[in-house]
């Protein structure tokens, strides 16, 4: 199994085409034997310690593979609307790893 942790960063005001984006990508997700464990949206006071800022949103996605991860990311649907990922997401920082 893959997981991937994902922090994302979004552009102030464009929550919604953030929202857009998702609706579209997460139903894909389980076409490419993935999973959505967890999708946390975190307020100011769900942090203990942070030297870095808070993300708009944190997701913890299971894939089976490697290359399950690689056809998601390649998904001929989800790149049609990449225009709104590319115009809501500031940055984001991925980190994959594995289940000890």
């Amino acid at each position: 199994m893959l997981y991937c942790t994902q922090l994302i960063y979004i552009k102030p005001g464009e929550e919604e085409a953030f929202h857009q984006f998702e609706n579209i990508a997460i139903p894909l997700i389980s076409k490419y034997n993935g999973k959505l464990l967890l999708r946390i949206r975190p307020g100011e006071n769900s942090f203990i310690e942070s030297t870095i800022e808070t993300p708009y949103e944190v997701h913890l996605v299971e894939f089976g593979s490697e290359q399950d991860f690689q056809n998601f990311m390649h998904d001929e649907e989800r790149k049609n609307f990449l225009y709104l990922k590319e115009q809501s997401i500031k940055s984001s920082i991925l980190i994959k790893g594995s289940k000890l």
